[in-house]
């Protein structure tokens, strides 16, 4: 089976690497690298893995190196790959989890015709609900797009997009879970204002959220069309929806998320630039 390293052992890197063991991998086809030794110990006593400090060590001998970095330290790592591909006729195909990185950049900082596809997830993958987009760079083959496919298909659901798209994927799923956190928060707050108790208005505005959710997954209706069954003509759910509309719920979901676009292009741009 595919061998595979993982570059960063925090809590994207341990998501994938729990997600591919639950899907039938085994643990000696996977290793990460870690520069903490306390948490190296921890990853490898939870999932029986190797762990390394060193990227030449988990490279070698990998058909697959996933970087999951944050982005201030891509160049680095990618500095050190391009170092251990310069000196080995390993034919790696490199996968960035990283955020707002291009597939561009990291072929200017790999050696040429380096395989690379980029991978924008989001957290729900540490519980195995992720939504991942992915995307192809000049030298990906359809061959390597269908593994990585695979591979993110361990923690959630994948998505094939165009690389111009993946600003906009990150609007909607990349900083997504955080509008539905904030949204609970306020939930729980106003439960709370309206005379319930903090843990019961917590427990029923989490399993609102996740009964909504199955309902949009599972129906086959449109949340337009499951909103509508919702409200009664008067009704209190009417009433709470118009004061929404009132205040511009759509217009600031629309202008917060092109911001994150917006915040989006730029990092990949300067990046770019900084070469």
């Amino acid at each position: 089976m595919t061998r595979i390293a993982v570059v960063g052992g925090g809590r994207i890197g341990e998501a994938l690497v729990s997600g591919l063991l639950a899907s039938g991998r085994q643990a000696r086809d996977l290793v990460v690298t870690e520069r903490f030794e306390a948490r190296g110990r921890e990853l490898a006593s939870e999932y029986g893995i190797r762990v390394t400090q060193s990227i030449a060590d988990a490279a070698e001998g990998a058909a697959v190196l996933v970087v999951a970095v944050k982005p201030n330290d891509v160049e680095s790592v990618l500095t050190e790959v391009a170092e251990y591909q310069e000196t080995s006729d390993d034919d790696q195909l490199i996968v960035s989890l990283a955020a707002g990185t291009t597939t561009a950049r990291f072929e200017q900082l790999l050696p040429a015709g380096t395989a690379v596809v980029r991978v924008m997830p989001n957290t729900p993958m540490l519980v195995g609900q992720g939504a991942s987009a992915i995307t192809p760079g000049r030298h990906a083959t359809a061959v390597h797009m269908d593994l990585v496919e695979e591979m993110m298909g361990a923690v959630g659901m994948v998505r094939r997009v165009k690389e111009s798209s993946m600003d906009a994927v990150t609007a909607v799923s990349g900083s997504g879970p955080a509008y539905f956190f904030l949204a609970i928060e306020a939930m729980v707050d106003s439960g709370v204002a309206l005379g319930l108790t903090r843990p019961v208005a917590r427990d029923l505005a989490i399993q609102t959220l996740v009964g909504a959710g199955a309902m949009l997954s599972e129906s086959g209706e449109t949340a337009t069309e499951l909103r509508a069954a919702v409200m009664s003509p008067g009704g209190t759910t009417a009433a709470a929806i118009r004061q929404f509309e009132k205040d511009g719920l759509r217009s600031a979901f629309f202008e917060a998320m092109a911001m994150v676009r917006d915040r989006s292009a730029a990092m990949g741009a300067v990046k770019e630039d900084g070469a």
